[in-house]
């Protein structure tokens, strides 16, 4: 039996569901944003693209971390 999905990620399959479009496209635009420090992206997700603090605070920290 697989092991249950820990951290940030386990935020994604929910982030999907209500803003129906997939982490990867997220993530690539955290990456291709220029902000680099970890609230400016937070924020930045919230105010440019809606997502609720706990959703942009885990795409971030998963980006951050060298997740893919």
């Amino acid at each position: 039996m697989a092991e249950p999905v820990k951290g940030p990620a386990s935020y994604f399959p929910s982030i999907e569901k209500k803003y129906g479009r997939p982490v990867s496209e997220w993530q690539d635009l955290i990456r291709a944003s220029p902000l680099t420090k970890h609230m400016e992206l937070v924020n930045w997700l919230k105010a440019e693209h809606g997502l609720g603090h706990g959703h942009a605070n885990a795409l971030v920290a998963h980006v951050l971390a060298g997740g893919r």
